[in-house]
């Protein structure tokens, strides 16, 4: 962390990140492409139903992030029995976690849905979609948790088998299941339902094997798992809790977006969740970046050598600004195309080819934001991060796009986007800036280079 060259440390912390997040944009992108030859009320509902999957991505990598700090840190002072404990308690709210989306899957899948839409058809296809993620929603828990268990002990490359095993699995189920290939029944939008789940759970079933097989750092007890520890759920929270709202306020974004434009049609609001799925396969890998760069600004704090941290820095913008140019450019040149792995009509087309390519705008802009956020994080400043989503999001973003809708084009309110991006990228750097003065005092700076001399 201290000596290897920071270019090639990025480079050996962050592709196996990458390469992990595009298995989890290959999760979201799947199924959308599969039912969209059902037709566009199918796609349409399986973007009704995406902000629910938002809200359990974001409740079980929040609970994750807060198992993995206890975890880390126990093990690093040797704490064998909080580890363990950890570990433990990190099953059992694998398990209370599904029970809540149980509950909710039976309970709210039916309003949530009808509430975006006034299509029968689109209503049913949402129901039964979004009741089967939720009352089987045990896979993706302890998926999500057995990975964080592997990578808190720093296996990421079994932690990365884990999640390929799911992606493939669902990648084959999908059209088996959806249109009932080669004896397999036919059960349309609920296969691709199934298909998520269970590939979900052999996921987690293969992360179970290899965290007994391997992860010789942490110890099960079934003992341990069903008596539950209120001290370590309480130090869990305290630093998952911030993590879960975090990720939330992109349910509540997706939602809102949702309700925005089915003022306008079912088609707007499919292209909505097409954009969102394509995105993915851009935005992930500078995800995936800016955690293999925490670990490394983090470090390179403790050890007060700014030199490293200002390197670290000029090269993840650099290639995380490449990153999104080249995403930019696809989207410009090819949004036709990229439209039409979800068989797009004529009129979806239409909405959808002006929509990517003003959204796509942003992305160079969202490249740099990424990269200053994780020196909040690895600076303990992540309040800030917090801040900056907020007013992106929901301060900025959701309250333009309404505005914009009053227009009565549906093509402005995609310019909410850039808008909302260039506001996040101004709060990020006023941010960055105190931030940063506040950990390197220019009176600091000064007597070091006083010091070299």
């Amino acid at each position: 962390m201290g000596v290897m060259p920071v270019k090639k440390l990025i480079i050996s912390m962050s592709v196996p990140m990458m390469i992990s997040m595009l298995v989890q944009a290959l999760y979201n992108i799947v199924d959308s492409v599969f039912v969209a030859r059902l037709g566009e009320e199918a796609l349409t509902a399986v973007t009704l139903v995406f902000p629910l999957q938002q809200l359990m991505i974001a409740v079980g990598t929040g609970t994750g992030v807060g198992v993995n700090a206890l975890l880390s840190r126990s093990l690093g002072e040797k704490k064998t029995n909080v580890s363990d404990k950890s570990a433990n308690m990190a099953l059992l709210l694998s398990f209370f976690n599904f029970l809540l989306f149980l509950l909710l899957g039976m309970t709210i899948v039916k309003p949530f849905i009808s509430s975006q839409t006034e299509s029968s058809v689109t209503r049913a296809f949402g129901i039964d979609y979004g009741t089967i993620v939720c009352c089987f929603s045990f896979g993706i828990f302890f998926q999500i948790m057995l990975e964080r268990l592997l990578q808190s002990t720093g296996r990421t490359v079994l932690s990365m088998a884990s999640q390929l095993t799911g992606a493939i699995i669902n990648t084959i189920l999908d059209p088996l299941l959806i249109f009932g290939l080669l004896g397999f029944p036919k059960l349309g939008i609920a296969g691709a339902a199934y298909a998520t789940v269970i590939g979900q759970t052999i996921a987690a079933v293969t992360g179970f094997v290899l965290n007994i097989k391997y992860n010789k750092e942490i110890h099960f007890s079934f003992g341990s798992v069903i008596r539950p520890d209120i001290k370590i759920i309480g130090r869990i929270y305290s630093v998952g809790l911030p993590s879960i709202l975090m990720v939330s306020i992109s349910s509540v974004m997706t939602y809102s977006m949702n309700m925005i434009l089915k003022t306008f049609s079912d088609t707007a609001t499919a292209v909505f969740g097409s954009y969102f799925k394509l995105q993915s396969f851009v935005f992930m890998p500078v995800f995936g970046l800016n955690n293999g760069t925490i670990p490394v600004l983090a470090y390179n704090l403790g050890a007060r050598k700014k030199e490293r941290i200002d390197e670290t820095l000029k090269f993840a913008i650099k290639l995380a600004v490449s990153i999104m140019l080249a995403g930019l450019l696809i989207f410009e040149l090819i949004p036709g195309v990229l439209l039409s792995f979800f068989d797009a009509s004529d009129y979806m087309l239409s909405i959808g080819i002006p929509a990517l390519r003003i959204i796509a705008i942003h992305f160079p802009i969202a490249g740099v934001s990424i990269v200053l956020i994780s020196l909040f994080q690895a600076f303990s400043k992540s309040v800030y991060s917090f801040i900056v989503s907020i007013c992106r999001q929901l301060v900025v973003l959701i309250p333009a796009a309404y505005l914009l809708s009053l227009t009565g084009n549906v093509s402005n309110v995609w310019w909410s986007f850039p808008m909302a991006e260039l506001v996040s990228l101004i709060l990020t750097m006023t941010f960055f800036r105190r931030v940063y003065r506040s950990t390197f005092p220019p009176e600091e700076n000064a007597n070091e280079k006083s010091a070299e001399k």
